[in-house]
């Protein structure tokens, strides 16, 4: 994980209002090293989701440059996959079609690559489910699968998990942390929960609201795989809230319960 793949530079986004401009981003400056998993975490407005769709070419409107293997990015490809909260699948389409998408499963490579990922994502013996015959996570790990099989360089994820009951939250947290560890695909996930940014980052960026910044970025030295309850994944946990003046305030998750 030495090589840069993502490089966020001196970074602006100003929106545009009926009410006046909205300073939403100022300065930021990120380097993502290749492979690496990295959770970004603040409190609501500070711009975490509008730096993840700026990343994603979604939002081209920006001062400073962003760049993904050197190239600017200012549209989106099949380069950078992009999870939402909601799944977002086609109702009408089985669970292994809505992976293929527009991908013919007539193709062997295709349809041994959905196999493959069926089974990564943990869902065999559902291949001919419809949505609405799955879970809330269940329909995530259908979302993460069809993004991983266009194989994207990085992998973007805004609150993916944040709908979903704590036990189906902790248990796709560990479904995705497997699925980085046999990829190793780039991943960048926005989230609200502390535990969560902890549980599954190499290094976890902490933002401050209006306009967004970068307050600090934190290494997570503790191997995979982690428990929540341990002293050393608390020493960290207080680590984070400690950057903030005010945890109340922070609209942050307290999943652990201490």
């Amino acid at each position: 994980m030495s090589d840069p793949i993502l490089a966020v530079e001196k970074l602006d986004k100003t929106f545009v209002t009926p009410n006046g401009r909205v300073h939403a981003l100022q300065d930021i400056q990120l380097t993502i090293r290749r492979g690496e998993f990295v959770t970004v975490i603040g409190p609501s407005g500070c711009g975490k989701s509008t730096l993840l769709k700026i990343i994603a070419g979604l939002d081209a409107q920006y001062e400073g440059n962003v760049l993904l293997d050197g190239e600017k990015i200012v549209k989106p490809s099949i380069e950078k996959g992009f999870i939402f909260q909601e799944h977002r699948l086609f109702p009408w389409l089985t669970v292994e079609k809505n992976i293929a998408a527009d991908l013919s499963l007539k193709r062997r490579d295709i349809r041994a690559k959905v196999d493959e990922f069926i089974e990564i994502v943990r869902l065999k013996g559902f291949e001919q489910a419809y949505p609405r015959e799955l879970s809330g996570g269940m329909s995530q790990r259908v979302a993460i699968a069809r993004a991983l099989l266009r194989n994207p360089k990085v992998l973007l994820l805004d609150e993916p998990f944040g709908a979903l009951d704590a036990f189906t939250r902790s248990h796709l947290q560990e479904v995705l942390l497997d699925i980085w560890q046999r990829n190793r695909t780039t991943m960048i996930l926005v989230t609200h929960d502390i535990d969560e940014a902890i549980f599954l980052a190499n290094r976890v960026v902490i933002m401050n609201p209006r306009p967004g910044t970068i307050k600090k970025v934190i290494t997570v030295d503790l191997p995979y795989p982690r428990k929540k309850s341990n002293t050393s994944f608390q020493q960290y946990r207080h680590m984070v809230l400690n950057e903030f003046e005010k945890v109340d305030e922070l609209e942050l998750v307290d999943s652990s319960g201490i």
